[in-house]
């Protein structure tokens, strides 16, 4: 146990810059306590001391703000920064290496006995406010933007925003993986170059529009030129694509 939260108190001081001693984070740090106190419950929990197993849990979500059923299951290395509000569920599983930042919900959708609640894979960043719900995973090094509400599997090296939670195209994800990596951690699962997916569908369909009334445009010219162009051939002149794009951003 005591190896594990050496683990823990390396981990947080490589992701938070804030960390500035091994003592403050031992001291000061409620995601850490949280996490050794839970480690405990959960012991108890499955050693069969089940009400034990929840009390300790009472407890510590009345000192830390953070609240794990004991039935979890947290790897190693688990950063729960900040972490008020946190609410674990009792069949979720957080994988190794994951980051959970403050009011994060892992919850379930259903009422029925068995999985209920999320898995987050190995390096999952699930950013603040963000709600995770229903029995399914989150793939590999995927992050959950701020605020966003997942209902769905993200795969592996994906990251999901909005409301509902959207899936980043392939390649703006690449582009923000560069990014966290030059940085060494993406922090709150959020760079530049995260757009919106919904934003850029529809930047893409004003700018396919803008280029097919060009060519109806000259189309249009070319008749008139001839003497063949009746007015309804004619380009609508009320398209500002330029204007369109600025209402999306």
């Amino acid at each position: 146990m005591f190896k594990r939260l050496s683990e823990d108190i390396a981990a947080i001081r490589e992701r938070d810059p804030a960390a500035r001693s091994t003592w403050e984070v031992l001291t000061c740090y409620p995601g850490l306590h949280a996490l050794f106190l839970h480690r405990i419950a959960h012991r108890c929990w499955t050693g069969g001391w089940r009400w034990l197993g929840r009390w300790l849990s009472a407890w510590a979500r009345f000192l830390t703000g953070i609240e794990i059923h004991p039935g979890a299951t947290i790897g190693r290395r688990v950063f729960i920064d900040h972490g008020l509000g946190v609410v674990i569920g009792e069949t979720a599983e957080v994988g190794d290496d994951c980051t959970i930042y403050q009011g994060v919900t892992l919850g379930g959708t259903s009422l029925n006995v068995g999985k209920r609640h999320p898995t987050l894979h190995r390096g999952v960043v699930v950013s603040a406010g963000a709600k995770v719900l229903g029995p399914f995973t989150v793939g590999e090094n995927a992050r959950v933007g701020a605020n966003a509400v997942l209902l769905r599997e993200v795969p592996a090296g994906a990251t999901a925003i909005g409301i509902p939670a959207r899936i980043i195209t392939e390649s703006a994800a690449q582009r923000r993986e560069q990014s966290a990596a030059r940085m060494g951690f993406s922090a709150y699962a959020v760079t530049a170059n995260a757009d919106d997916p919904l934003s850029i569908a529809l930047h893409g369909l004003i700018d396919h529009t803008a280029e097919l009334t060009a060519k109806v445009e000259a189309m249009a010219a070319a008749l008139d030129a001839l003497g063949a162009c009746p007015d309804e051939c004619r380009g609508d002149a009320g398209f500002d694509a330029r204007r369109l794009n600025e209402m999306v951003d």
